[in-house]
């Protein structure tokens, strides 16, 4: 376990949207590198960059056409090999992200494999034995290769999956994981991180990580195997790399050899979405009514439904990585879209207090929100999650040099859309909060990434939600009423406080909208 992640918050970039260098209207490297000192004094310490490389963006970047290309938007591979050395030089990691389910249909191995003579890359791809024949349930595309096969997609019509087998193959065109056209499968992806790594990458964060093997079982002990190999050679190579997995399974994921796994639960009780935005409708179709999210405070939900899923997760991987609890990421709906800044203060103090290593998405520490935009890049309802960062006031809010309609997407049209400049000014904001509690994480080792976590109130219903990391209690109380629980820790100084509350006498008293930390066992 690399030690570097004992005290890790990661930061995350979505390139394109993070400052503009050069008056394009596209963020790029150098941008980037501009923003260090600021992404240092936030109190992050490593960075993760969405897809940077070389596509078609007809999935914003996770239709990779080279992966070991840099895409020309951004920079060159000199540029993100700069980046590399300016954040490390600044303390900083980074680590990227590696898309291994599947590529654009402009990759070179693609193209090889749609070839009618057999070939080297021919079983890179999944592909059926006739034009003609289906895949049994999965996505696939036919008659557009000279090749007399059908081959299947992960997503979009342009992403054909890579093969790395079948756990239980029951066609001829199915091959098992540990066919020799499977393996190259696996090596060839080995390759692509051994080259990142060499040239200054700290890790990656993996997509759809369980996905990779077909009609793998529950267990997914096809995808746990393929990721244990890889493990091995990053053990043997690079000991100190990084693997996060985009899982939501943490048991598997780490002992399949990720260091960590996002606890995701987009659709689904549980996790992210319970504490964050729990209200109802679909991605895209979004309503706030009856929003039962555990932070509003005029209707505050219930911290168990969390705790439920992520308690049992918790105890299952304390000894064996960690789990990520995130702001959002590129593919949620922003916690600003339902949160106010105030409630998201003491949002982002629970996220950020819990142990793991978290992920910061870019624009939520000034709350920016999300907006309602046609899509762009396949982005669809996620688009209105990746406009640009918000640094500013005045032109593209200090995005970029470039004229409206030449950006990336646009800014908040908003006259009160927040910016970094205006929220570094203002004692009591967001930004200023946030950074708060990043400082306290750091200067006290109890609260970083360690499984030190316990339960103190915790009912149904009911608040306040009260937990213990070492010696220190934390009381949260996200409603507007003052609230009490009994604990069974005789008395604690506050040390940090977002509103207010006491501990005395064994009873945590919480003023309303308010997150408390106590030492324990101090006089007041």
């Amino acid at each position: 376990m690399p030690k570097w992640l004992e005290d890790a918050v990661f930061y995350e970039i979505y390139p394109q949207s993070y400052y503009d260098s050069n008056g394009d209207g596209i963020g790029d490297f150098e941008g980037i590198i501009r923003k260090l000192d600021y992404i240092k004094d936030l109190g992050c310490n490593a960075l993760w960059l969405n897809p940077c490389f070389d596509s078609p963006f007809k999935d914003a970047g996770y239709d990779v056409r080279d992966y070991k290309k840099t895409a020309s938007r951004y920079g060159s591979n000199d540029d993100l090999k700069r980046l590399f050395a300016e954040a490390h030089a600044k303390g900083i990691r980074v680590i990227l992200d590696l898309v291994p389910g599947h590529t654009s249909e402009e990759h070179f191995w693609f193209k090889e494999s749609q070839k009618a003579e057999p070939n080297e890359y021919s079983g890179r791809y999944i592909w059926t034995s006739h034009c003609f024949e289906g895949a049994d349930g999965y996505s696939f595309i036919g008659g557009e290769s000279p090749r007399n096969g059908t081959y299947l997609l992960n997503f979009f019509k342009c992403q054909p999956a890579l093969n790395y087998g079948f756990l239980k193959p029951d066609k001829p065109w199915q091959m098992p994981p540990d066919h020799p056209g499977c393996i190259a499968t696996r090596e060839a992806v080995k390759d692509v991180m051994r080259f990142w790594m060499d040239m200054g990458c700290d890790g990656f964060r993996v997509d759809m990580a369980a996905s990779l093997v077909k009609n793998d079982d529950d267990q997914k002990s096809g995808a746990q195997a393929i990721w244990q190999d890889i493990r091995a050679m990053l053990n043997a190579d690079y000991p100190e790399a990084m693997l996060v997995a985009e899982w939501s399974d943490p048991e598997r994921s780490l002992r399949a050899g990720f260091h960590a796994d996002f606890l995701l639960h987009h659709f689904t009780e549980g996790g992210y979405r319970t504490l964050l935005r729990n209200y109802g409708g679909s991605p895209g179709h979004v309503s706030l009514e009856d929003d039962r999210s555990f932070f509003k405070a005029d209707a505050p939900g219930d911290i168990t439904l969390f705790l439920n899923d992520y308690l049992p997760k918790y105890e299952k991987t304390r000894d064996m990585g960690y789990i990520s609890l995130i702001t959002g990421n590129h593919d949620t709906i922003r916690a600003g879209y339902n949160l106010s800044p105030e409630e998201l203060k003491i949002a982002y103090a629970v996220l950020f207090t819990l142990p793991g290593v978290p992920f910061l998405y870019y624009g939520d520490e000034i709350g920016m929100r999300y907006l309602d935009l046609p899509t762009k890049e396949g982005g669809y309802y996620r688009t209105g999650s990746r406009t640009p960062m918000q640094w500013s006031p005045g032109k593209n809010l200090g995005f970029s040099a470039a004229e409206a309609e030449r950006l990336y997407l646009p800014v908040d049209p908003a006259g009160d859309a927040p910016t970094v400049e205006e929220e570094a000014g203002k004692a009591d904001s967001l930004l200023n909060s946030l950074k708060a509690v990043l400082r306290l994480r750091r200067s006290i080792p109890e609260l970083n990434a360690q499984p030190n976590l316990g339960i103190l109130y915790a009912e149904k219903g009911k608040l306040p939600f009260v937990y213990r990391r070492g010696s220190l209690v934390i009381g949260v109380n996200p409603s507007g009423a003052q609230v009490r629980a009994p604990v069974n820790i005789p008395k604690g100084k506050p040390i940090h406080a977002i509103g207010g509350g006491r501990l005395e006498g064994g009873i945590c008293t919480m003023e309303a909208r308010s997150f408390v930390i106590f030492k324990e066992g101090t006089d007041r």
